[in-house]
């Protein structure tokens, strides 16, 4: 069914005749008529009562004019609302970021790309764990993904996928210093990171590259670091983590290594996107950020 036909059956109504509702929608008198029986064929019924020289509906075509009526409008107001979205997403900029990076590094480094001047943009910002994260890339969900990296830990963002490194970032083991007193690395108790965290990721990935030693049993776990730190914090034991997010608590003695520098990870924080062109404010977005990295680089 051509909606052309709705259209030419209300404007047959309208102006009360084919000859007249045919020059209005542009087109000869024969082509309009084939439209309208096509229309019938199509309803599978007779619309308009061709017996009388005055045009007049059937009860059939009656009936069909309220739902011609209601289908354009529906289809209109559909068209107008489609285009509403299409152009708040292209003006959208869609981040997905692990927890810790969520509460550490994103405000402020956004805040340097915010421009001066008032804009239309809204951010969007899906705080989750690596697998999840990685997900919404791949579902196309996410225009960008932040998070930490490693060169030895794998990934599931494939050659279809690009980033950038923001900055570095250290992975290493803290306690209480209560707790300080009577355990150390090697004998616990453990806070573990779970299978769905990007740390846990890169932690396991840089014991098998030769980096710190098998941890004993965990006694707790979770995909979400500053629970583990703040169990840390609470003496329940001992937890691996960002410096990014600890900074201040070892600087301020609520927490202190669990063990030497020479234990510590050198990570990467990196960000993400499709190599594929996305929408207009995104590669924008992004063409800064490239900028911003060469600037750095040349100082």
């Amino acid at each position: 069914m051509d909606t052309r036909w709705l259209e030419d059956y209300l404007a047959l109504i309208d102006f009360n005749g084919f000859c007249r509702a045919a020059d209005k929608r542009a087109v000869s008198q024969p082509t309009f008529s084939r439209r309208i029986r096509s229309l019938e064929e199509w309803v599978g019924a007779t619309l308009v009562d061709r017996s009388t020289h005055t045009m007049r509906l059937t009860p059939a075509g009656e009936r069909f004019k309220m739902a011609a009526e209601a289908t354009l409008r529906r289809l209109e107001l559909g068209r107008d609302e489609a285009r509403e979205i299409a152009k708040a997403s292209s003006e959208t900029l869609r981040f997905a970021s692990t927890h810790v990076l969520s509460l550490t590094f994103f405000p402020t480094w956004l805040r340097r790309f915010e421009s001066d001047e008032p804009s239309s943009l809204t951010v969007e910002l899906t705080a989750d764990h690596m697998i999840a994260c990685e997900q919404l890339m791949i579902d196309g969900s996410a225009q960008f993904l932040l998070c930490h990296h490693h060169e030895s830990a794998s990934t599931r963002l494939d050659s279809d996928f690009r980033s950038i490194q923001l900055g570095e970032d250290i992975l290493l083991p803290v306690m209480s210093p209560s707790l300080a007193k009577t355990s150390n690395l090697e004998t616990g108790p453990l806070l573990a990171f779970t299978g769905e965290s990007g740390m846990g990721r890169i932690l396991a990935a840089a014991r098998t590259a030769g980096g710190p030693a098998q941890s004993p049993q965990p006694i707790f776990a979770s995909h979400v670091a500053s629970v583990l730190t703040a169990m840390a914090k609470n003496g329940q034991g001992i937890a691996w983590t960002a410096l990014s997010l600890v900074e201040d608590d070892i600087a301020a003695g609520r927490l202190v290594r669990a063990a030497g520098p020479e234990q510590d990870i050198p990570i990467e924080i990196r960000l993400w996107r499709q190599k594929a062109r996305q929408a207009p404010a995104a590669e924008q977005f992004w063409n800064k950020i490239v900028k911003a990295d060469l600037n750095n680089k040349d100082a």
